[in-house]
Parts: structure tokens; sequence; C-alpha cells
């Protein structure tokens, strides 16, 4: 059944099916074409059971915080923030649109919010310095990765959900790896900036202006502090954090800052209940999916396959890693690691790999995924921002790619990375 399923649901893709629609189309079929029809009956049937759990709740919530941060006109005090910090270098508003995403990362957990929050600000800034308008676009789908890999994130909230894991101990260990891509990708846009002599943004800042800066971001710069110290202190779970997140956002925006007013709220609020309405729909499809997939057995036969290659742990995730990152260039973080968490994760697991740490490399796999041609979502998102075609985009955007390819293979390799702020504050021994 996987061996057929991954064809018919690229071709569901490829004719303009909704990915939700082709999660259950494409296995239904095959159901039904191999005489289970009461296999089909159970597919549908846990597409709301998948959807139906508290833990999920914080994925709609941590949304509706990003939102009201957006509208409130937060975001723009962080890349004022980031202006204030690294504006005078040279390809200044590159190095502010990776610690914009880094510093936005923390309020929203989300890759597409944050191209489209901090491209809709950044792009046209960007190319009016003198950017061309492709390579705008691709530093800013580049860095907006970092939104679900630095906490809090979304995809690692649903890895949580699927495999049992600590939502906190992955929140912990994604701290370290996204701080990492952040700093790659400025190093490249550093050496992109002496090759072809990028513009300087601003002149530097000095440290009482700085100080002003620091003092207007200071709120927004809180939100993570608030919830990972909540969460962290066993104060409240990581859906209660998402809620007080949401409350703190509309009291920041409304009563300290004002720039929030009530009659945006509406348009809020729809906003974020349809772009919730798209990935619990996603959730629950890959969830019925991988109900009807485990009565199969073909993840403990895909195991066996997977073990016969090598009994070398170091090579197999090589290969995963190729794995993760074809199947991220055509399906959606959430869905993938649905569909291939628990199928992969108990393997890795066996073989003495920390369930932890597979979990980080997986998550930031999938999230470069969103990046990736030709099915990156954020390449599109960047693309209706910009309004820059998405194949100019997709060939400007390789170098950072690159840069994020390495990152994974270090947080492959090199455990200490994703593992020593899980293990230091007591979430994993």
């Amino acid at each position: 059944m996987l061996i057929w399923f991954l064809p018919l649901f690229l071709v569901f893709l490829m004719i303009g099916l909704p990915v939700f629609f082709g999660l259950l189309a494409a296995p239904g079929i095959l159901l039904w074409m191999n005489g289970q029809e009461r296999d089909v009956g159970l597919l549908y049937r846990n597409v709301y059971n998948g959807m139906d759990s508290f833990p999920l709740m914080a994925i709609p919530f941590f949304m509706l915080a990003g939102e009201l941060m957006n509208r409130g006109g937060i975001t723009m005090r962080l890349v004022e923030f980031s202006q204030a910090m690294m504006g005078h270098f040279r390809g200044g508003l590159a190095h502010v649109n990776v610690l914009s995403s880094m510093l936005f990362a923390g309020l929203s957990g989300s890759a597409v919010a944050d191209t489209s929050a901090l491209g809709s600000m950044l792009i046209p800034a960007m190319e009016k310095q003198g950017y061309s308008r492709k390579f705008a676009a691709a530093i800013t789908a580049a860095s907006s990765v970092i939104g679900p890999i630095i906490p809090p994130s979304g995809i690692m909230i649903i890895y949580a959900y699927v495999m049992g894991e600590s939502v906190a101990a992955l929140f912990l260990a994604g701290i370290v790896p996204g701080i990492l891509v952040g700093v790659g990708l400025m190093m490249m846009v550093k050496i992109m900036a002496d090759k072809y002599d990028f513009p300087v943004a601003t002149r530097k800042h000095t440290w009482p202006e700085r100080g002003q800066a620091s003092l207007k971001a200071f709120f927004p710069l809180m939100t993570p502090v608030i919830i990972l110290g909540g969460i962290l202190g066993g104060i409240f779970t990581p859906t209660e954090a998402a809620a007080v997140a949401v409350a703190y956002a509309t009291i920041v925006g409304l009563f300290i800052l004002r720039t929030l007013r009530l009659r945006d709220l509406p348009e809020v609020l729809s906003n974020s209940a349809m772009t919730s309405a798209v990935v619990l729909l996603l959730v629950g499809a890959a969830m019925a999916f991988k109900t009807v997939v485990s009565l199969s057995h073909a993840p403990e036969q895909l195991a066996a396959f997977i073990l016969a290659l090598s009994e070398n742990p170091l090579i197999l995730l090589f290969l995963i890693n190729l794995l993760l990152f074809v199947v991220g260039m055509f399906l959606d973080a959430g869905p993938a690691i649905i569909i291939l968490g628990p199928i992969l994760g108990p393997i890795f697991v066996s073989l003495g790999v920390d369930p932890v740490h597979f979990a980080i490399i997986m998550s930031v796999n999938l999230t470069v995924g969103l990046a990736t041609p030709p099915m990156g979502l954020v390449l599109f998102v960047a693309s209706s921002v910009s309004g820059e075609r998405v194949e100019k985009i997709a060939r400007a955007i390789l170098p950072f790619l690159a840069v994020e390819v390495v990152v994974i293979f270090l947080i492959t390799y090199i455990p200490a990375i994703s593992m020593t702020v899980p293990r230091l504050t007591g979430f994993v021994n």
C-alpha cells in the first residue's frame, strides 16, 4: 500500500486536488481496490478522532497569538529592533530579515506566518535599498523555516502528540538548532554581501537608540519567555501556554501598546480560524491514514527493509535524512511527521538514537522542506507576497538551502547540539 500510495498521492497533487483530499482519496481508492471496504469506513471515521485532542488545541491558539501580534504592529517593533542592532552591516537588511525571523519564531511558531508578516514589510524595503526582488524573497523564505524550529513550534506539538513525547523537551531541543540555522544564514549573507557589494541599510545606531528600540520590543520579546517559563516551571501545559500567549498578545495590543483595535478582532479571529482549520484538517487526514497503514503491517515491513540496508545507525541516519529531504519537497511538514514518525521513530530508537534527538532531526529536515522546490509552501507564499515568480526564487534560495542542509547534518551527527539544553533542565536523562 505504501508503495502505491505516494505515486497516487502525487498525481492528485499535480491535478490540483487539495492535500487534505489527496491524503484521504489515495488510501481510500487503494483499500477499495484491495476489497477492504470495511477499512475505508475506518479511514474516514478517524478524521475526526485525529483532530479530537486537547494537546492539538495549542496549534490554533499559537496561530491566533501570532495573528494578534502581527495585526497589532508588534512585528514592526521586532524589525526596528533588529535594524537597530544589525542594520549598519553590509547586507544589513538581509541580516535584519534573518534576525527578525528568529525573534518572530518565538511568537508564532509558523513558517507561513513568518513569510507573510515579515515579507510584506522587508521585501519592498530590501528592493528599495537595491536588492533584487528574487534575493529578497529568497532570504525571507529561507529564514522563515526558523519559525517552526525555535519554540513555540506547531510541528513539534504535532510530533509530541503522535509519538507521545514531551512537548517541553522538544521545545528546548529546538532552541540551539534554530539559532544555528539563523547564524548559518547570516554567515552566507556576509559572504554574498562581500562578493556582490550589498548595500548598508542604515547608519550605525548609538547605544541610547538601541536601548530605545529594545524598550519598544520589550513586550513582544517577553512572549517566548512567558510561554517557555510557564511550561518549564510547571505552571501550565503547552496548550494552556498557548491560551496565555493569546491573552498576553491581546492585552499588549489593546491596552499597553494600543496598536490593536477592537474592530480588528473579527478579521484576526477569522484569519486564524481559517489557518487553524487547514492545519487541523491535515492532521486529521494524516492520522486517519496512519491508522489504516498500521493495520496493513506496512511499517514493520518498511522497518525490516531499512534495517536490511545497513546495521550502522550513522549510515541509516544519512539515508533517512535523504528520504526526509525528498519527502519535504512534496509534502507539508505536519502530515509528513504524522505519516512517517510512527514508522521511522521506533526504528532509530531501537538502534540507540534518543527519541528527542530523532524528533529534532525529523522536524528540522521537514521544516527545511517548506522552502525546498518544487512544492515548498513558503516559496509560494514568498512569491505571492513579492510578486516574483517561484522559479526565480527557487534558484536564488539554493545557497541558503545548502547552509540549512549542512545544519541538518550537524544536528544529526552531533547530538549535543539539540540535547544539551533539555538535559541541563532535566527534561531528558
